[in-house]
């Protein structure tokens, strides 16, 4: 009788390591994993074999386990049926069930999932060598699964899609983002953004023409040279004729040697001839091919043209850096008010200011897929020229034009619908409230 018990418990110890195995190998952090084979560590490397190639794992995990059990179950049937009669059927059932659900299911899954990165590494030899030895079982097993997967018409994946394992990783992101106590939001903001630069179109960040310092190339050069010095941009496109056709860029450095060289005379310096080729890209070209043809051709200055090669703006690499990490200033910027904030909760937005910044800043959901500026969304959705004064409401904000420059729309005041909600609540509440009577 001890002997028979001392095999139920062995067995249960190897179910109960059969059953951490299975959780922790499939718990374990996939980029840990590949960091530590990275490193040169064996383990990881087994377990990363392992994952590619679950099914039979899981397969021969399966087989031994559930042996394991029934043995167990047998055995201790066995056992109580000579103590107990008929009734140790019952007795063993129950005895058994307990067992096997607390010390071989749930006590060894409830740890490896707590330790399922160390425990993996510690499994992985020998589950490799189990799922070795079974492998013809777990092969006929698999081959008998597909086909009953054939006849009730279901998918069979066995990896993660591209989609599904970006979605993942922005999950991840998220999860870490969430706690991490230091700027949670700052940081999982800037690794979306990361995973989103081939999504967006450079359109979507570019200075648009309107802004842009241009210099005609046939002013005086004493002219140029005093809009050059005024300039907070160290390099501004030459045109010529007209403001389509742009003939070069001008970097400041470059204007300074040709003045040292030519011992501060403005006569006989050919802009031309110091000024860079310009660069003409489609606005339809995504952040991540951009950033790389930048690294590529060493150059941080685009000029970006429509589909009639039309000059829509500029891009430059400071521009994509901004998308990742957020706003990058120095003593040259100009701080342009374009978003002011109001005691009533309301903010004045400049029709230009870009959606992606009111997004980034207030959090907001704005969709920039069609638009880039907060006045073509509002055109955009009100499907017509506003009148001044008019009201629109999407998107969870309240929207009124405030000043219109005839067909664009110059101010608008934006307020929160959650904020004007809460306002009027506050407001019923004060009314709804008894005053006090005085004798």
């Amino acid at each position: 009788m001890i002997f028979t018990a001392g095999i139920i418990f062995l067995l249960l110890v190897l179910s109960a390591f059969f059953s951490a195995a299975e959780m922790s190998l499939t718990a374990a952090s996939r980029s840990r994993m590949h960091a530590l084979e990275r490193q040169g560590k064996k383990q990881a490397a087994r377990v990363n074999k392992l994952r590619q190639n679950m099914e039979q794992v899981i397969g021969s995990i399966l087989i031994c386990n559930n042996l394991l059990n029934i043995l167990a179950s047998a055995l201790a049937t066995n056992l109580l049926i000579t103590s107990f009669d008929e009734g140790g059927v019952i007795y063993a059932t129950i005895l058994m069930t307990f067992l096997v659900v607390v010390f071989g299911e749930m006590l060894p899954k409830t740890i490896a999932i707590n330790n399922a990165d160390r425990m993996a590494l510690a499994v992985s030899r020998v589950i490799q060598l189990i799922t070795y030895l079974l492998y013809p079982f777990t092969w006929l097993t698999n081959k008998f699964l597909f086909g009953l997967q054939g006849i009730l018409h279901l998918n069979h994946t066995s990896a993660l899609g591209s989609q599904i394992a970006q979605e993942e990783l922005r999950g991840a992101i998220d999860l870490h983002a969430s706690a991490v106590t230091s700027q949670p939001r700052q940081t999982g903001a800037m690794l979306h953004s990361i995973l989103d630069l081939n999504k967006v179109q450079v359109g979507s960040i570019m200075m648009h023409r309107r802004n842009l310092t241009m210099i005609d190339i046939d002013q005086p050069i004493a002219q140029i040279i005093d809009l050059v010095v005024k300039s907070p941009h160290t390099r501004i496109p030459l045109w010529r004729d007209n403001p389509d056709n742009v003939i070069g860029v001008l970097h400041a450095r470059s204007l300074l040697h040709a003045l040292q060289a030519n011992q501060g005379r403005t006569e006989n310096i050919d802009l031309v001839k110091i000024a860079n080729r310009p660069w003409f890209i489609p606005f339809t070209t995504n952040l991540l091919s951009q950033l790389q043809a930048f690294r590529s051709r060493r150059e941080h200055f685009a000029l970006v043209v429509d589909e009639y090669g039309v000059l829509m703006g500029i891009v430059t690499l400071e521009d994509i850096l901004e998308e990742i990490v957020g706003n990058i200033e120095d003593e040259t910027d100009i701080n342009v008010a374009g978003v002011r904030a109001q005691t009533d909760g309301s903010y004045l937005v400049d029709g230009q200011v870009t959606l992606r910044d009111l997004n980034r800043e207030f959090n907001w959901r704005l969709p920039d897929m069609r638009t880039s500026t907060i006045a073509g969304l509002v055109l955009h959705e009100a499907r017509r020229i506003p009148d001044k004064g008019q009201v629109f409401i999407f998107h969870g904000l309240r929207f009124e034009v405030l000043d219109m420059l005839r067909y664009q729309i110059k101010t608008l005041r934006i307020t929160p619908v959650s904020f004007l909600e809460k306002s009027l609540s506050e407001t019923n509440q004060e009314l709804s409230t008894p005053s006090e009577h005085y004798n």
